[in-house]
């Protein structure tokens, strides 16, 4: 039997950033993102150990969706446009487990 993971679920921001002006998503308020997302997660208790682990990540190659944001262990992607987008995620997904239909990333969008 397989011990329980460190986290319940672990999301990844794509944070990259292209200097020869190709579509990356830190041109569209990825960090901003990434940062509310912690601090939300933080303010509501999910944090740490048992809970919800945010962090940084380079180039996810989903970049034609961007920004985007994965959350593990269920491999679930998002794209998201602003804090109301990552507010649902936090409360729907992360703390209730329901994946928020209207904002996953297609499985056609690549780079």
């Amino acid at each position: 039997m397989s011990e329980p993971s460190y986290y319940q679920h672990h999301v990844f921001f794509c944070l990259n950033q292209r200097d020869n002006g190709e579509n990356a998503c830190a041109q569209h308020g990825a960090q901003e993102a990434f940062d509310h997302c912690k601090s939300k997660v933080k303010a509501l208790g999910l944090a740490g150990k048992g809970g919800v682990r945010v962090n940084k990540a380079g180039c996810l190659d989903r970049c034609a969706g961007g920004p985007v944001a994965v959350v593990y262990p269920e491999a679930v992607w998002y794209s998201f446009v602003d804090k109301t987008d990552i507010d649902e995620i936090v409360e729907q997904h992360l703390k209730h487990g329901k994946v928020v239909e209207r904002l996953l990333l297609p499985d056609n969008i690549g780079r």
